[in-house]
């Protein structure tokens, strides 16, 4: 434990519960004196509550997602760096659970390619961690994601950090250009790689995206549509999922897998999507935007 500072010492040592019940705190506290975290709370939860499983007993937990998220993050981040504490059974269970389902699509259609897709909920290394130990329950030596954070998210040496994990940056703009080529050649190689599908568009307002139109919460919407693109012409599988975490916990629910060469393979993400919403509104990442899909129209 030489060179940790004596507040990563301490945050080592923190179970999950009690991590939740200080960035639940910790939100709390700052709400006292920030009138912008405060409002960005509030709406956080208005903006849920036409979500059917959001109740009032469930607006603190909602206001202080982003805190939950950070200190989750964090702790994951100085678990893997320090090679401590980095143990998490629940999430384990979830990547074997993932595990044994691509083995049975492997199985009855060899070869067919199997794109495993993590919803933006509770944590982005908590997902990093899932699909690690995917990786690692599937007998890999590497496996290929592409993610939208930006470089050195994972930590500033993440070939490190995660190395049976290649990042494959959607901001990288150097790159951007080849990314599809260089997903579809890690599904044709090693039979499974990890998308993000659930990216609403005004995530990547900064460059031309192509999306799909789909029905969303009784309205007309927008998905991204690479996922589609990509998995259509290898004949790929999409197994979508996503996390949960209450008092402590973590859970998960994994969806039925879609065939993107499909022509309603959009739409069935897109209720994948609304359904994890209705469902865990609290966990979603991504709650603090208005727009959801309701965004760029066109191309």
């Amino acid at each position: 434990m030489n060179g940790i500072s004596w507040r990563d010492r301490g945050l080592l040592a923190l179970s999950a519960r009690t991590l939740e019940r200080i960035a639940l705190l910790s939100w709390g506290l700052r709400s006292l004196f920030s009138a912008r975290s405060r409002w960005q709370g509030r709406l956080r939860f208005e903006w849920g509550s036409d979500s059917g499983s959001l109740t009032r007993k469930d607006a603190w937990r909602t206001m202080a997602g982003e805190d939950v998220e950070r200190l989750l993050d964090r702790r994951m981040h100085l678990g893997r760096l320090y090679g401590l504490g980095n143990h998490w059974p629940e999430l384990d269970a979830t990547a074997a659970q993932l595990a044994a389902i691509v083995q049975a699509i492997h199985r009855e259609s060899p070869g067919r390619p199997v794109i495993v897709s993590p919803f933006h909920y509770v944590s982005e290394y908590a997902n990093i961690y899932v699909v690690d130990a995917l990786r690692a329950a599937l007998n890999m030596t590497e496996l290929a994601v592409v993610s939208g954070s930006p470089r050195e998210a994972y930590g500033n040496r993440e070939d490190v950090l995660i190395p049976g994990l290649r990042i494959l940056h959607t901001l990288d703009e150097n790159n951007r250009s080849a990314l599809g080529l260089r997903l579809m050649r890690a599904l044709r190689r090693d039979g499974a790689a990890v998308l993000f599908s659930d990216v609403p568009p005004h995530m990547m307002q900064r460059y031309p995206m192509e999306t799909v139109e789909v029905s969303m919460f009784g309205r007309p919407a927008r998905l991204h549509h690479g996922a589609f693109s990509i998995g259509s012409h290898c004949d790929a599988v999409l197994l979508c999922f996503h996390l949960t975490f209450k008092q402590g916990q973590f859970g998960h629910r994994i969806f039925d897998p879609v065939a993107l060469r499909r022509k309603d393979a959009p739409q069935q993400v897109a209720n994948y999507i609304e359904q994890a919403y209705h469902d865990a509104y609290p966990n979603w990442i991504l709650g603090d935007h208005p727009s959801r899909y309701g965004f760029a129209p066109i191309k």
